[in-house]
């Protein structure tokens, strides 16, 4: 694992840019495999998790080629395997994203059980493998493998107990060639979600959109190859702005989108913190105080989770008591003691501070107290994943003194050229061995 020393104390200036988003090129290299024929991605990001994602759509079938730097040709002329490895399961929790295309185009589809990912919640495949079930697949567990089985998927109407983004994405993509018509209830509806949609339009699939979380998609016979531009990446742009404002810096974040990031904006402009919107990117800067604020994370188009570890930063500089509430991922705040060990004065509690959620009864430790401003020192710490990773980042440039941040390869999963980028910002930054 590499690591890197940051001399903190400066505000970051200059102008970056997001490539495409990690949540939805993952998911399209899967969804590509629904067609023998190739697709022609544009907008690619250089990350690590496409990689592993390409490895294992590889493992299966896929062949890849990369006409121009984020440009990305995939083509799986026929499936020659229908096992992922648990090795391979174990790096990403895309395994079990591979159901679609295995079902439809080899009728078997072994998936281990055990998947790898950030440590952020148990995130079970229940509802994925309820949701094939009712579109006709047969599911066993062996061995440690979901052993999934099907002569052919068929519509089925389905509501999932919880909008999730991936059940919402794989049954999607299983009802695309399942005959008759599959009715999706109470899904997911994030901008990544959509760019999905609006690839497998591209293909040939028929997908309606209702205004209830409703999908209504009518199975077709055969699905084509489609060129896409990936939307960006609105994680990567929003973890940008909350570094600018949190560092009191001034930067332009390239391919930004506004429609992406309206709600991250809103609670931003809340905070006191500043941005500018222009034709080919946003800009975000502070120079003022900043106001503590009560934060509830939700299901787009609420505030994103994997805005709220970068946010909850920010707010250990928010003058007052602050409260976040994360709704999401039961045990997303693992992060904390790192901040806490860097001077910031955070409390977790079990209770919902907000409106009851899912885990009201539970001893998970799911709302925060944030009391600031706080100064922020240096500190040597372990990155535990990767949003948390890059929460770090931006807390040891905001530190006075020299911090030391192992496990930076879980960062680059999701951030492309976060080194070289980071720099051109003024960041202090060196790779220890």
């Amino acid at each position: 694992m590499t690591s890197w020393s940051i001399e903190g104390g400066l505000p970051l200036r200059g102008e970056i840019a997001v490539s495409g988003a990690k949540n939805s090129i993952t998911k399209l290299l899967v969804a590509s495999m629904l067609s023998e024929q190739p697709s022609h991605f544009r907008n690619v990001p250089n990350i690590g998790d496409r990689l592993i994602t390409q490895e294992m759509c590889g493992a299966v079938g896929a062949q890849f080629e990369s006409p121009s730097a984020h440009g990305l040709i995939v083509h799986t002329p026929q499936i020659t395997n229908h096992a992922i490895s648990a090795e391979l399961g174990g790096r990403n929790r895309l395994a079990i994203m591979m159901m679609g295309p295995l079902l439809h185009r080899s009728g078997r589809a072994f998936i281990p059980a055990a998947a790898g990912g950030d440590q952020i919640g148990p995130r079970p495949v229940d509802f994925h493998l309820e949701g094939i079930r009712r579109m006709g697949a047969k599911v066993q567990i062996r061995d440690g493998v979901y052993q999934i089985e099907s002569d052919g998927l068929h519509g089925a109407e389905i509501e999932l107990p919880y909008p999730s983004v991936t059940t919402t994405e794989n049954l999607l993509m299983a009802a695309a060639l399942a005959q008759g018509r599959t009715i999706l209830r109470n899904a997911a509806i994030e901008p990544e979600v959509m760019d999905l949609v609006i690839y497998l339009q591209k293909m040939g699939a028929i997908i309606d959109y209702n205004v209830d979380r409703t999908f209504v998609i009518e199975g077709v016979s055969k699905l084509n190859g489609a060129n896409h531009r990936l939307m960006p990446d609105r994680i990567v742009a929003a973890s940008l702005g909350v570094a600018a404002v949190a560092t009191g810096g001034d930067v332009f974040v390239r391919n930004a989108r506004q429609t992406d990031l309206l709600t991250f904006l809103n609670t931003l402009r809340r905070v006191g913190g500043l941005f500018e919107v222009k034709e080919e990117g946003i800009r975000f800067f502070h120079n003022g105080p900043l106001k503590a604020i009560h934060l509830e994370t939700s299901v787009h188009p609420g505030f994103m989770t994997d805005w709220q570890s970068p946010f909850l930063l920010l707010l250990t500089q928010a003058e007052g008591m602050s409260v976040v509430h994360e709704t999401v991922f039961e045990d997303r705040f693992g992060y904390v003691s790192a901040l806490q060990q860097m001077g910031a004065e955070i409390a977790l509690y079990n209770t919902c501070l907000g409106n009851h959620c899912r885990f009201h009864s539970s001893n998970y430790k799911h709302s925060a107290v944030i009391k600031g401003p706080a100064q922020l020192k240096a500190a040597e710490i372990n990155v535990p994943d990767l949003r948390a990773g890059f929460t770090y980042l931006i807390a040891a440039i905001m530190a006075q003194g020299k911090s030391i941040i192992h496990g930076i390869d879980h960062i680059t999963r999701g951030y492309e050229d976060l080194e070289a980028n980071l720099r051109s910002l003024g960041a202090r930054i060196e790779a220890v061995q």
